[in-house]
């Protein structure tokens, strides 16, 4: 049994190398025998197997995960060498921080035992975040949630979405429970939540909001008893996005180009359409690797990926990326699912809802669903910010995870 168990988790790892190995050597001959593609994908294979051996040996919970995780950076990889080749060197230097990252929040997370006994601070740091980035961020496409200190960026909205749900599982999991200013930790949770929702409305973020109000209401629903709290809070936020649609041009300008991209082509729908015809150019086998146009398409190496992706790969290789999600959020729901700890399970519940709807409202935007949104794809669309944010939540998941395996998650955080 030990024998097969072995093979179990080794053999995605078989795959993972394979898989590397087969696109980067496609992408050599594609590209006209340039080293530099070699050079980024053994980089890029030596830090996954780093990191795997790591996890194995040091027994840190559940091995699939970053397995899927890094399948989903090696086809995010390829594409933005095969768009621009300084984006996959860069995007290898965020992956060897995010990996650091991911070992750093690991121990950290699972040293410490008393993350549910700070909401307040979750709170406070979250809106700080948020005033800074109102004070000293700069305008990018459109929303102003970049801040650039010594000619480095990063999104602060990304780090909130982390303290974000730390702050909602400190109520939902039972350990907060004590009034504040006279107000109970349900209606505080409930306030902090449009808080933060305001700030990223004055910051023009409408992807954060709907991963962050979408975390809310799920938490709801699967915490609170009965159906009256969570229909209220539907409510309202049906009533706030009516009244932004009829008082926000930028809104207008969105949800016209999703009903109807085809009427204005050449510049609201400009987006959307080449999307779709990039996507459907692909078909279900794709060009092959370096035959596509995915320079046509606005913003490709980050918000449009994914239709680079159905291009190239075709409309398999895009079903690929979302079995991949589905399978890491089917992992995830199950270390929430099996953790002992409430916090931890709170938590983990969270983080895994938090991929699961980014994921959702990029591809949905892309493939004309829903209205676009400007969020990347985790783990496939290129952005520092991101990378780094998404191994830490990875890091904090594999932390609940460890507990469960090694049996220490039944007194894993203080109780008041």
């Amino acid at each position: 049994m030990g024998k097969f168990k072995g093979l179990n988790y080794r053999r995605p790892a078989y795959l993972l190398m394979l898989m590397n190995m087969f696109g980067f050597g496609l992408l050599f001959v594609a590209n006209s025998y340039n080293p530099n593609i070699l050079y980024v994908g053994a980089g890029l294979l030596g830090l996954f197997i780093l990191m795997y051996t790591i996890i194995v040996l040091c027994r840190m919970g559940d091995k699939f995960i970053m397995l899927m995780a890094c399948m989903l950076i090696t086809i995010g990889v390829l594409l933005l060498c095969r768009i621009k080749i300084d984006y996959g060197i860069r995007q290898i230097m965020w992956v060897a921080i995010g990996g650091a990252a991911f070992f750093t929040v690991y121990v950290v997370y699972y040293n410490i035992r008393f993350w549910n006994r700070m909401w307040f601070l979750y709170l406070a740091l979250g809106t700080g975040l948020f005033l800074a980035t109102l004070l000293f961020g700069k305008v990018v496409n459109g929303s102003k949630n970049w801040i650039s200190l010594g000619g480095f960026s990063f999104q602060p909205a990304e780090i909130t979405k982390i303290l974000f749900i730390m702050f909602l599982a400190c109520y939902y999991s039972g350990s907060w429970n004590k009034p504040f200013l006279r107000l109970k930790p349900k209606w505080v949770t409930m306030l902090g939540t449009y808080l933060f929702i305001g700030f990223l409305v004055l910051q023009r973020d409408w992807g954060t909001i709907l991963v962050l109000f979408a975390i809310y209401i799920f938490m709801i629903y699967v915490y609170e008893k009965g159906y009256g709290f969570l229909a209220g809070n539907v409510g309202v936020a049906a009533i706030v996005a009516l009244l932004g649609y009829k008082f926000l041009y930028h809104i207008q300008v969105r949800v016209s180009a999703w009903l109807d991209p085809w009427s204005d082509i050449a510049d609201k729908g400009y987006q959307i359409t080449q999307s779709l015809f990039a996507i459907a150019s692909g078909g279900y086998f794709g060009r092959g690797l370096g035959n596509g146009s995915p320079n046509y398409i606005p913003e490709v190496h980050s918000d449009f990926i994914f239709a680079a992706v159905c291009e190239e790969m075709g409309v398999f290789g895009g079903a690929a990326i979302i079995i991949l999600f589905f399978l890491i959020a089917y992992r995830c729901f199950k270390i929430s699912i099996t953790a002992q700890d409430p916090f931890d399970k709170a938590v983990c519940l969270g983080l895994t809802l938090m991929f699961a709807v980014q994921t959702f409202i990029i591809v949905g935007g892309v493939i004309k669903m829903i209205p676009l949104t400007g969020i990347t794809l985790p783990f496939v669309s290129y952005g520092g910010t991101s990378i780094v944010v998404n191994f830490a939540s990875l890091g904090i998941i594999q932390a609940i995870s460890a507990k469960e395996e090694r049996g220490t998650g039944g007194a894993g955080h203080e109780s008041k």
